[in-house]
């Protein structure tokens, strides 16, 4: 599976961005859940939210949970990311990343492919 994320950007608090990520090559068998998580400068990197292909079952940070909603496209093979009233505290980069296994959905060492990020700058 490789994997494209897009959609960020500089917006100011209260704002609302949509990130996209494109998982081609993928099949059922080598994707079941995608994932997004972030890292700001000088912190780790967090769990955001996560999905199940199957049946869309999703799981949020709580920091983000109301706020962000994740969703996806089985066509097309896409993740969406759509985050409203962002926050300053929302700067990051933002990864998308895929697994065979649901269970672990908010633990990145489940995650056995990752696109390159895209940058969210969020100014008060």
């Amino acid at each position: 599976v490789q994997l494209q994320a897009s959609g960020g950007g500089l917006v100011q608090a209260g704002d609302s961005l949509r990130l996209t990520c494109a998982a081609s090559g993928r099949t059922t068998g080598s994707s079941s859940t995608m994932g997004w998580f972030r890292q700001a400068p000088g912190k780790k990197r967090e769990f955001v939210a996560g999905i199940a292909w199957s049946d869309g079952d999703a799981r949020y940070a709580n920091s983000v949970e109301g706020r962000f909603s994740i969703s996806r496209d089985n066509q097309m093979n896409i993740v969406y990311l759509q985050m409203n009233d962002l926050k300053p505290s929302d700067t990051a980069v933002y990864y998308c990343a895929s697994s065979r296994n649901w269970c672990m959905v908010r633990f990145d060492s489940n995650y056995n492919a990752w696109g390159k990020g895209t940058l969210v700058t969020v100014s008060s």
